[in-house]
């Protein structure tokens, strides 16, 4: 206390500056209009200034947030794409083949494929096998065999699985192969990565007669229990004629951009099971 007291004394004289600056400030501010308005505005601008600072910086810590609502929004609106994709095929294919065939509420309201949203923790595109590793795992659902997809495009497929992640063999391997057709045709064509640049694959085994240009889109064929028909896998870039001259190999510029991969959806094919079990069956009875 007598330290306290000793200070306040040796630095007396500033406590008396200080006091009778704020009873000037105070007095300018009753007495003076102009001085009171330009003292308001100062204070609300610094006052806006600062609230759009914190604002700005409780913004950028809820993007994350954000960005995760967003991409479940957008794994339900693809889910919806392709439930109204697989029922225009259904009516298309009864208006054409069979005529009016009526359907049951069960058939139209069926939603064979289901989204599961996920996040990259691990990724490798540097390697003639690169794999990602994701968030999700036998707890929310997935199992091998599931196809991935990114908001761009086609990702690769689930391979291994625990109780809370999942690996993924990325596009980007040289032992991935896929079922792709050219967009709006039935040419299909197997794609790979023949390693080198992570921006371009390969559609092989696409016939001689098969009209395209460059510039048009690929996507999944549906041949596999993976992914449905349509996902978007890229673009023809250029194209050559193969080593026996019958075929083309197609040039694809990936849609998908594997080095800035985080959000991801995985897809729950629920009648996968059921399609492998048949398929099985069929190759064991050869």
């Amino acid at each position: 206390m007598q330290k306290l007291l000793a200070f306040i004394v040796a630095k007396r004289h500033w406590f008396l500056f200080f006091i009778c600056e704020i009873v000037s400030f105070v007095l300018i501010y009753r007495n003076n209009v102009y001085q009171r308005n330009v003292m308001l505005s100062s204070a609300n601008a610094i006052t806006g200034r600062l609230l759009s600072v914190s604002g700005a910086v409780f913004y950028y810590f809820d993007l994350q947030k954000v960005n995760q609502e967003i991409h479940e929004r957008n794994s339900l609106l693809e889910m919806e794409v392709i439930r109204l994709r697989e029922q225009m095929n259904i009516k298309t294919n009864d208006t054409i083949s069979f005529g009016r065939v009526y359907l049951n509420d069960s058939v139209l309201k069926s939603n064979r494929y289901h989204f599961i949203p996920a996040s990259v923790v691990n990724n490798s595109v540097n390697k003639p096998h690169n794999y990602i590793t994701i968030d999700k795992g036998k707890n929310d659902g997935i199992r091998p065999d599931m196809g991935v997809i990114s908001p761009q495009g086609i990702v690769g497929i689930v391979t291994n699985v625990n109780n809370s992640f999942s690996v993924v063999m990325s596009m980007l391997n040289m032992k991935s192969r896929m079922s792709c057709k050219i967009r709006h045709t039935n040419f299909t064509g197997s794609l790979s990565w023949k390693g080198g640049d992570v921006k371009y694959a390969y559609l092989d085994h696409i016939a001689t007669h098969a009209t395209f240009q460059v510039g048009d889109s690929i996507e999944s064929s549906g041949y596999s229990d993976a992914f449905p028909p349509g996902i978007l896998v890229g673009t023809i870039e250029s194209y050559t004629r193969q080593t026996d001259d019958n075929f083309y190999s197609l040039k694809v510029r990936l849609a998908s951009d594997f080095q800035s991969l985080h959000l991801l959806s995985v897809i729950d094919n629920r009648l996968q099971k059921e399609q492998k079990e048949v398929e099985w069956e069929a190759r064991r009875n050869d």
